[in-house]
């Protein structure tokens, strides 16, 4: 067990660093941050191993009028997904979809620029992808993002967090080829009670992490 909390968001992202080390290295790993506070967390994790960092935008789209209930997601690299189930249980019109994607898909695309400014997302095909975030509650965000990282074609898929609780943990491994979590506390209620500082994580320092890992590179053991 991990000690709890962690003081800030570096300290987590060392220690899932560590948990990862047989990962380090590895020409065929990359690590997707998701934002805000995962790039931080993400960042100590690609610096442990070694591996190029990129960032990894998701957009929920929700129902029209249940806002929180998502019918699908966009994410980075323009990818869309959509329960089709819930959509058919709901009737909801097509055209209704399509604006809400085109809404949405903006927002993604506004974000990326942001984040990444001129620079190409990561190729991640035939990669291991490691799927960071500073905590996972109920796994939503994490579950459309590893929807959308399928259609990139990855060689695996590994979610990795400091914390989360079990049961959360025991359905992401369902959706994912492996999930690295630090600790599994009992009575979880929020990520932010794990923290000693979980303050809020600013679009800028987003930007300055991913900034500086581009301009360091990758240096890989021969």
């Amino acid at each position: 067990m991990a000690r709890l909390p962690f003081r800030n968001r570096v300290e987590a992202g060392r220690a899932l660093g560590r948990a990862l080390r047989l990962l380090a290295d590895r020409r065929d790993v990359v690590v997707l941050g998701l934002p805000r506070g995962g790039v931080v967390v993400a960042f100590e994790v690609a610096q442990a191993l070694h591996v190029p960092l990129d960032v990894m935008v998701v957009c929920k789209l929700g129902v029209p009028g249940q806002e929180e209930v998502a019918l699908g997601a966009i994410a980075s690299g323009g990818v869309r997904v959509l329960d089709r189930q819930l959509i058919e249980t709901l009737d909801i019109p097509s055209e209704t979809i399509e604006a809400l994607t085109t809404e949405r898909r903006a927002e993604v695309e506004r974000r990326e620029h942001l984040y990444r400014g001129e620079r190409s997302p990561l190729d991640v095909a035939g990669k291991v992808v490691i799927l960071v975030d500073d905590g996972i509650a109920t796994g939503s965000t994490v579950r459309a993002a590893v929807s959308a990282l399928r259609e990139r074609r990855p060689a695996r898929i590994i979610i990795a967090t400091p914390v989360a609780p079990a049961s959360v943990c025991t359905e992401l491994r369902r959706e994912a080829d492996e999930l690295v979590c630090v600790a599994q506390p009992e009575n979880f209620f929020a990520v932010g009670q794990w923290y000693w500082n979980f303050s809020q994580t600013s679009d800028e320092e987003v930007r300055e992490l991913l900034d500086r890992t581009s301009k360091v590179g990758v240096t890989h053991a021969a």
